[in-house]
């Protein structure tokens, strides 16, 4: 019957993990500390009853039974964690890449099943608190931020850093003369909006879908899977904000097709009679020491138009890089519903180092979700680095 009963109550406190368990055993610490105290009271008491005291008694001697099990079961299955940790650890000693696998398996199955990462596991990915908070741990998010699977046409040619409260000078140098900058657009800019730009803090959340099939399945393609859909949304979202014609309320200084302001001005357009003309006019109007440096950003479909017309019937053109066409490197994406010309060392991304995480369930679905939340910003340093081309319109 005892037994019986003690099966009960850990059916009752649900005690299946070593976090539950954990719990459970400092709840029953509690209310045993309570009954001796009570049993001590009664037994110094004259006029308690021998039958209240042998309660106690009988009430002391069920919790140590219900303690004691429940300490059995910690100790079994802490010594099976730490038998599974050792022999895991011993296996991928020799492969580090493995390790930190496994450690981020460890981490994002913990997460959505809500249960507490292992500090071994923390530690690997770079975070030597017990992990307990809410912080992405240092390897993952450097990761997720700085090499994303996604499209995003910018990385290699824009900034990206990961530095808090950001504020750089807007040119890397200066002089001691007062009119070094030859630039008068960039001259007249820096002395409207000042040298140095501040990077704010934007929310961006990013969300991985998990079925049970991949969260119970191996590591390595749990990991690849939600890597990639965060790393993707991270640079889907870079994208979408820095060719937004339309841009989020807060969001209207990161976009190359801003309306502007006095702070940050809007991109210079230059037009054309063709898309060639424009793109090639929008070139030459830069400054020589932006249009060193100088990219087109626009649409495949925007340059086959140019090739139609400068091909005029023959082929040839067609088998020329876009460089020997344009005269200058050509980055394709279909963001651009207007090429954007200019140097992209002057469009700066920032993210905040602390990455936070998550999880949450879509009923819907029977989806399980993995939510990162990351703080950025995209700042265009300088506007007149950049044109914005437009074909001139027909009447």
């Amino acid at each position: 019957m005892t037994k019986l009963l003690l099966n009960l109550n850990l059916q009752f406190f649900g005690a299946k993990t070593l976090y539950e368990l954990k719990q459970a055993m400092a709840t029953i610490g509690q209310q045993l500390a309570k009954n001796e105290e009570d049993l001590s009271a009664k037994a110094m008491d004259p006029s308690a009853s021998i039958t209240d005291i042998q309660a106690a008694q009988q009430a002391k001697a069920d919790l140590q039974a219900r303690y004691d099990v429940l300490k059995e079961q910690h100790d079994q299955q802490e010594k099976a964690q730490a038998a599974k940790f050792a022999q895991k650890k011993t296996t991928q000693s020799n492969d580090p890449k493995a390790a930190v696998t496994g450690a981020k398996a460890e981490l994002y199955r913990a997460t959505i099943r809500k249960q507490t990462v292992s500090t071994e596991a923390m530690a690997l990915l770079g975070d030597d608190t017990t992990g307990g908070n809410k912080f992405l741990p240092k390897t993952v998010s450097t990761q997720i931020i700085t090499e994303p699977k996604g499209k995003n046409p910018l990385r290699g040619h824009s900034t990206f850093t990961q530095i808090t409260n950001l504020e750089i000078p807007k040119l890397t140098y200066t002089l001691d003369d007062d009119d070094f900058i030859e630039d008068g657009e960039t001259a007249k800019e820096l002395a409207l909006t000042g040298d140095s730009v501040a990077f704010g803090r934007h929310k961006v959340k990013i969300i991985a879908e998990v079925s049970e099939t991949v969260l119970n399945g191996s590591d390595a393609d749990l990991v690849t899977h939600v890597d990639g859909a965060l790393e993707s949304g991270v640079a889907v979202k870079e994208r979408k904000v820095a060719f937004a014609t339309t841009p989020k309320a807060g969001e209207e200084h990161m976009s190359f097709y801003r309306t502007g302001t006095a702070q940050q001005p809007a991109l210079k357009v230059v037009e054309g009679a063709d898309l060639f003309e424009a793109i090639t006019g929008a070139i030459a109007d830069l400054h020589e020491d932006y249009r060193e440096n100088a990219e087109v950003y626009m649409r495949y479909a925007d340059y086959l138009k140019i090739l139609k017309t400068l091909a005029n019937g023959s082929t040839t053109l067609y088998a020329a890089p876009p460089e020997q066409i344009i005269g200058k490197p050509v980055i394709f994406t279909d963001a651009a519903v207007k090429p954007v010309v200019g140097d992209f060392d002057f469009s700066h991304f920032n993210y905040d180092l602390n990455a936070l995480y998550d999880t949450d369930k879509n009923v819907k679905t029977g989806m399980h979700q993995f939510v990162v939340t990351a703080w950025m910003d995209h700042q265009i340093k300088l506007a007149s680095a950049f044109r914005i081309v437009e074909v001139t319109a027909t009447p």
